[in-house]
This record gives C-alpha cells, structure tokens and sequence, in this order.
C-alpha cells in the first residue's frame, strides 16, 4: 500500500513539475562526466613486488617507461665528468704584503721613539738595546703578522731596526712561490689530470681549464724551494738578516688554490638534473602481466609507469568542457524543437527523459565499443584495425529511436549531439565525428512512416550500403589506400548499418512500454478489431462498439484531409468509448429492450454515471497499456461540453435557480491535439445523426454544420490547434462518411424476395428501406414463406 502511494506521490510530482527537465539535464551532464571520467582513466592495478596476478594486464596504449639503471649510469657518467672547480687567490701575496708592511712600520715607530744603546764590549761600540717597551710591542707584531715568532728573530729584527729590506725580500719570494700556485693536497688534485680542473680567480671569478697541474707546488715543495728561489733576492744580505727573511718566508708560505667542495658539488647536481631519464617505448597490446604470474621488478616499474601516464587534471578538464559542448548542444535543440510546444507538463518530462536515455545509452555504447575494439585487435593476426571495427558501432540506432517516436526533425538534430558524442568517447577524430552524423541523419530519414517490422530491416541494409560510401570517403581523404584496411571497413560499415536496425527494432517495444509512446506499428496492432478490449467491447456493448468503428473511420479520412495522424486518429476513434463496458446499459445506443435505466434516475445521478465512462475509459487505457496518446484522447474526448439533455431535466424538475451548469459539465481537459479534437466532433456527430429520421444529404450537412458551430462556439477546441479552414475539411470529410452509411435503398415487394433473403440481384448485403421493414413488420408470424420468431430467441 505505501508503495502504490510513493508511485502515485512520485507520478504525480513527474506530472506536475516544471523543473523536473532541469533536474533530467543536470542528471544527464553528471551521467555524461562520470562515464567520460572512467572511460579517460584506466583500471588500476596494484600489485606488489612478487605478488600473483589475478588477471592478463595489457597496455592499452603506447607509453614510455624509464629504464633507471641506464638512467643511473647516465648520470654517473656526467656527474664524474663535471671539472672540479679549485679557487684561486691571486691577490694573497699582496695581502700579505699590506699586513707585513704594515707590522714593520709600526714596530719601526715604537722603536725609534724608544732609543736606548749599549756598549758592544768586542767593538766599544754603542749598539741599540732591546728596551722593555718593545719587548711588549712583539705580542702586537705577532698579532698583527698572523704568527708567533721567537726572541731571537725578533732581537734579530730589532737589530735590523725593523729594516724595509726584510718584509720586501719576504714579499718577493713568497710573490714568486704563490704566483706559480701552492695547493694544499697535491695528491687529490693530481687524481683530476686526465680530465683537468676549473680554476677559478676569487676576486674576477674568471675560471680557466687547466691540465698542467704538476706545476702547482704543495706546501713541502714551497718551502722547499725557497732557498732556492731567494738566493737571488738575498744577495748582500747578512746571514743573519738573510735567515730571518727565509724564517718569514716559510711562515708566510700558504696555499692560494683551494677546492671550492660547494661550488664542484652544485656544479655535479645540475649536470645531473639536466640527464634526460632513459626510456624505452611500451606498445599498445603488448602483454605487461600475465594471469597466475608472480610479479617481478621489471613487471613493477611498467605496471607503475603505466599507472604514471593518468594526468588527472587534464582529464577532469578534458570531462568539464566535454560537459560543456554537450549542454550548449542540448539546450539549442530543446530551445528549437521543445520549449514552444504545447505539450502538458507530465508529456513534456517524459519526452525530455527520453531524449536524456538516448543520449546517455548510446554514449555508453560508444564507450564500451572503444574499449572492446582495442582489445579485441590487440595481437589480432588477421590484421583488423580498432578504427574498422569502430565503423561497426551500431550509434545510428539512436537516431533511429528519435525519429520514430519524435519525428524527423528532432532526430536530425540529435544526430549531431551522438556523433559529438562519439568523436570525444574516440579522442576527437574527425572522421569519426562525420561518420556517426551523416549515418545518423540518413538512419532517421529512412525510418519515417514506420508502420511494419520489415522497415528495420530495410532501413538497415540502405544504411549499411551508405555507410561502405562513406567509409570509402573517409579512407581516400586521408590517402589510406590499403586494399585489406579498406575491406575491413566496408565490412563493418555494413554491419554496423544492419546491426542499427536490429537494434532500433529490439529497442522500440522498450521504449514504447517504458514511456508509454506509441508508434506507427503499436497503432497498426491496436487497429486490430481482434483486440481484447474491443472484442469485449463488441460483446457487452454493441452499440458502443458499432458507434466506434464509425467514428474511427470518419476521424481517419478527416485526419487525412487536414494532415492529421489517419493512424493515430482511428484507434483514438476506436478506444474512446471503451469505458462504457462497465454500464453498458445505461447508454441509448445499448439498449435493445426499449428500457431506458435513466428514466428511474435523478438526473445528477445519471449524469454522473456518463461522466464515469470517461474515468473508466482511462483505467481500462492504462491497464491494458494502450499508450499516452490514446489514454490523453479518452479523457479528452467530451472535453467540458455540457450534458445538456440532463442539464435541461434537472431544470425542468427544480428549476434553473436550483441547478448549476458546472455539475452538468464533464470534467475535461479539453482537446489538446488535433486527432483528440477529431474524435470529439466525430463522437458528437456520428450519435447525432442517428436521430435523422430522413437522413438526406442536407440535412446531414446541417447537422454536422450545427454541432460543429456549437463545439466551437462552446469553445472546446481551443486547444488542440485546429483552424476553420481544418474544420470546414472536417464537415465535408463527414458529410461523405455520413452519406455514404445514410444512403437511400431501392424499395423491394415482398414479391420479389425469395425465400433466402435474396433480391433479384443475390445481394445479401442490401438493406431494405424504413418502409420496407415496417411493411415486413406488419405481416403476421405464421404468413407463408416466414420463418417464426427468427431472432428473438
């Protein structure tokens, strides 16, 4: 019980909802993105080093993997092969020279300033003591030379008086030493003489390569040739002064080229961040892992360079925009073909719900498809290629679909959005995109007026011939002249054509069913007088039945003339009444005893009991699925119009104060499509033209003349887009049908018929006059030549 009222809940919500089609789009848009998403990102697999694989793993797609250890040695290679960078301090001896200099000077002054002699006992001469105050002064000469230097060469020194000739001699040495280069480990730099070093000048940051590094002198060797180099420096210097300039020297003598470990180390790392990684070309098909293998290392750095290709953000950018042309395309068709028409709310949801099916359905075909022809050619060896099989995708059923239940010009254009569709599922190919239209477009035309299941079939070969024309086309466009290719394609572009009829035929009865549509060929089964609703219809209530073929085949001839559904319009014509099955005694046209049940019945109650055919009409329509259209006509049928004959009763018997006209009215809607609008007039008319009692040609043109003016004066057929040049079509149409029921017979004495029922002519079919039948009526039953009771048992 709460489930029967959540569907009447939720259908009545679907019926009466203007925004439900923004909630289907919305739907559609995410359907759409989620579909495109998984099909753009691939399976993931994720295996550990020596895990068993549950299942073949191929590479769907060429990609690149890294061959790591070709890398490493790549970079090892160019790290080794970066130069070391050594500093070069070109200025040291000059600095050294400033701080010397500098020493002298001041020590000189304090000595000058402090001038205390001594006798020389040997000589008698006066010579220059030692005073305590520059005895103090050797903590700041040592400080200021860099180095601790013992008594003696400073008494030496003061002897000398701190001579120029002392830090100038020190300077030239060690300026000749330090020029050439002393390097602090001679052995690590002579391991670079193959490749050589950068040297590098501190101060201009010029840098030179150099392989002469034997030239350079380390510590040792410095001090070791300074004799040698001094000798021609030290000439007429006294031992004493000469020892204490070499003293100097050897302090003073220090490495000027220095291993920049900094400058070499961040020299080695951008060498190696610019070694491209060394990678090796994967191909489509090629099997990564095989089902119950263990997975080794090797299978590891693919499985995980394949799983490296997804770039997540360019395909959720790739799925937005998609999202995006495709809405632009939706809401230029429904602006064209939708938006204006005047169909009820609960119709126009569901059309837009199918449109949304469609599209969604064959995207998802086209993305499996995609996915099943690249696996399927994969070590293929009859040499197939995806792109034939992909000629075989069956997308023109889509159109197909449209075109059948929503006509030519709406399936034309979503032609367009399913080969939109089908270029961006197959990465934008142009080809593929004019392919799926042009398919698509001529499928639609070839399925107009379907009215039998061999149409499918026919539709479907014309298509797969145009298909082969247009696989030829695409193939001579882009210059691909290979003769197997090209027969590859011929064969599935004819496939692909019939397999779209087949397709479309097993899909019609599900979508007629799921969305209540009728199409030609359910009406053509409906038209069926074989049906059970009209068998029991002509059963129960002959009258009713009688009275409904005729008004299916006057609203069919009057359909043709205004450019109606003929189709439509006569099973309209057949179901309208069906709801009269449940009383069918309570209408005149079933009641053969003369009994009329109304004349014991108040006139509400008997107009009540009319309105109800209408409500059972539409129950009996919805239990045995006989479709929308034909339901919407059911009820439709009387539209508003008043019962006037009850009406005038009820006035009669109460008064016209007493009675209101709105109890007397069915119920509606009004008519709301041409063929509902048909149906109506003819329902009218074909009842009151049983009441003529001479039913000549003029009057039963002023009959229909009559009513129709009254129908539309009452305005009832507002709605259903029917103009008075269709309505004078409509008389005239009727006048033909009335007439030809309504003729006139040639009047046969008793004389002239035999005893069979026969005339003079053996036609059975003739009916005999009003004034015949009544002469026959007066006759006795026991006459001669008449068969007793015939009839009335």
């Amino acid at each position: 019980m709460k489930l029967k009222i959540i569907k009447e809940s939720a259908a009545n919500l679907f019926n009466s909802n203007r925004n439900i089609p923004w909630w289907i789009f919305s739907g559609a848009i995410v359907s759409f993105i989620l579909i495109l998403y998984t099909g753009l990102v691939p399976i993931r697999h994720t295996y550990n080093l020596g895990d068993i694989a549950d299942k073949d793993i191929k590479a769907s797609d060429d990609f690149l993997v890294e061959d790591k250890d070709a890398t490493e040695t790549n970079r090892r290679i160019t790290a080794d092969n970066v130069l070391t960078v050594y500093d070069f301090d070109s200025l040291l001896s000059s600095k050294l020279y400033q701080h010397l200099v500098t020493a002298f000077r001041d020590i000189r002054d304090a000595a000058e300033s402090d001038n205390f002699k001594t006798h020389d006992p040997e000589t008698n001469l006066q010579i220059p003591a030692v005073s305590e105050k520059l005895l103090r002064f050797k903590s700041v000469f040592e400080k200021r030379i860099g180095f601790t230097i013992p008594k003696s060469v400073y008494i030496s020194l003061e002897k000398n008086r701190f001579s120029e000739d002392i830090p100038n001699a020190v300077i030239a040495i060690v300026s000749k030493i330090l020029d050439t280069g002393v390097v602090a480990n001679k052995d690590f730099l002579l391991k670079e003489s193959e490749k050589g070093i950068i040297l590098r000048d501190i101060e201009s940051k010029n840098e030179i390569l150099t392989y002469e590094l034997n030239s350079f002198f380390s510590p040792e060797e410095a001090q070791g040739l300074v004799k040698t180099i001094g000798q021609p420096v030290l000439k007429g210097f006294s031992p004493d002064k000469r020892d204490t300039v070499l003293y100097f020297v050897n302090r003073l003598i220090q490495p000027n080229i220095t291993l920049n470990r900094n400058e070499t180390e961040e020299r080695i790392k951008r060498a190696v961040a610019e070694v491209s990684p060394v990678l090796y070309k994967v191909k489509a098909g090629e099997m990564l892992l095989r089902e119950g293998e263990k997975v080794s290392g090797h299978q590891l750095v693919k499985l995980k360079a394949l799983k490296s290709q997804i770039r997540y953000e360019q395909i959720s950018a790739t799925c937005i925009g998609a999202a995006m042309i495709l809405s632009c395309l939706l809401l230029t068709i429904y602006i064209i073909h939708l938006k204006n028409r005047n169909d009820k709310i609960g119709d126009h949801n569901r059309k837009i719900l199918f449109y949304a099916c469609i599209v969604i359905m064959f995207f998802l075909l086209a993305e499996i498809s995609s996915s099943l022809s690249r696996s399927l050619t994969q070590n293929e060896p009859f040499s197939i290629t995806a792109a034939s099989i992909q000629f075989g995708i069956p997308m023109a059923s889509g159109a197909m679909l449209i075109c059948i239940f929503m006509g030519l010009n709406t399936a034309i254009s979503f032609s367009l959005v399913i080969a939109v569709c089908a270029a961006i599922v197959f990465q934008n190919r142009f080809e593929i995109f004019i392919y799926f239209l042009l398919s698509g477009m001529t499928a639609a035309y070839w399925m107009q007026n379907c009215r039998e299941r061999k149409v499918f079939i026919n539709a479907g070969v014309k298509l797969g011939v145009f298909n082969i024309f247009v696989a030829t086309a695409i193939n001579i466009y882009f210059a691909d002249f290979s003769w197997m290719k090209l027969l590859w394609d011929w064969v599935f572009a004819f496939l692909g054509g019939v397999g779209a009829g087949i397709v479309t035929a097993g899909l019609t009865p599900l979508v007629e069913i799921t969305f209540s549509f009728s199409t030609d060929i359910k009406l053509l089964e409906l038209a069926s007088l074989d049906q059970p609703v009209l068998r029991r219809l002509m059963i129960e209530a002959p009258g009713t039945y009688h009275h409904s073929v005729i008004v299916g085949s006057m609203v069919e001839a009057a359909a043709s003339e205004i450019g109606a559904n003929p189709l439509l319009a006569k099973v309209c014509g057949y179901y309208h009444d069906i709801g009269k099955i449940n009383k069918p005694q309570y209408f005149i046209e079933n009641q053969s005893d003369g009994i009329n049940k109304h004349d014991k019945l108040a006139p509400s109650m008997s107009s009540l009991i009319l309105v109800a055919h209408v409500k059972d009409g539409v129950e009996l329509a919805k239990q045995n699925n006989l479709g929308q259209e034909i339901t919407d006509t059911i009820s439709q049928h009387h539209g508003t119009s008043l019962i006037r004959y009850f009406y005038d009763k009820a006035k009669q018997m109460k008064g016209e104060e007493a009675v209101k006209m709105d109890d007397f009215r069915y119920p509606g809607p009004k008519p709301q499509t041409r063929e509902a609008g048909l149906v109506m007039l003819a329902d009218v008319v074909e009842s009151a033209s049983r009441t003529l009692e001479m039913p000549t040609s003029a009057r039963i043109k002023g009959l229909v003349q009559n009513l129709m003016n009254n129908i539309f004066s009452d305005g009832q057929l507002d709605n259903c887009e029917l103009t008075l040049k269709d309505l004078h079509k409509i008389a005239r149409s009727f006048n033909t049908i009335l007439n030809g029921i309504y003729h006139h017979r040639i009047e046969y004495s008793e004389a002239q018929t035999t005893g069979n029922g026969k005339g003079k002519d053996g036609s059975p079919d003739k009916q005999q006059s009003k004034q015949v039948q009544d002469q026959a009526g007066r006759h006795t039953a026991n006459g001669s030549g008449h068969l007793k009771r015939l009839g009335l048992s």
